[in-house]
């Protein structure tokens, strides 16, 4: 009977060259990016729809960022909310306000959308469901105007 001990363990990891490790590391790599990739066609598309529905270009659901920005306008946020978001994507300690600021914009879209707020919760949590929902499905956009403190009638100040 042939027993493996601690000197006998180092020498067989010793012997072995990290080839098998290595290419199991890039398949794991490979299959992560795959995973992304399809993500993020599946929300492009959803989100492609969703901008059409709302009067705006549907191509701008590829191009990063300018989605968000897009997504801005169609829940008529300002644009303080898109800048919220790029300090919270390019500054990492404060990246908690990107994500505050996509839930209150997706909240909005959901809104104008004649959805509720368990919807707006999934377009920012769950976008690669919720999007394509969102956009192949029967909802229609009511953007309407956004309320200023000028569009305030003089009854309302009571």
């Amino acid at each position: 009977m042939n027993t493996l001990n601690a000197s006998g363990l180092v020498s067989l990891f010793a012997q072995n060259d990290g080839d098998a490790v290595g290419a199991g590391l890039l398949a794991g790599l490979a299959a992560y990016i795959a995973v992304v990739f399809v993500i993020f066609i599946i929300t492009a598309i959803g989100k492609w729809k969703v901008f059409e529905k709302a009067g705006q270009p549907g191509w701008a659901a590829i191009i990063p960022l300018y989605d968000f920005y897009v997504t801005t306008q169609i829940a008529k946020k300002e644009i303080l909310w898109f800048i919220l978001f790029l300090v919270g994507i390019f500054c990492f300690p404060i990246s908690i306000v990107a994500v505050v600021a996509i839930v209150v914009v997706n909240l909005e879209v959901a809104t104008k959308f004649g959805k509720g707020a368990g919807y707006g919760l999934g377009l920012s949590f769950l976008p690669f469901i919720f999007y394509p929902l969102l956009g192949f499905g029967d909802a229609r956009y009511s953007g309407g105007k956004k309320k200023r403190a000028s569009d305030v009638d003089e009854d309302d100040n009571w």
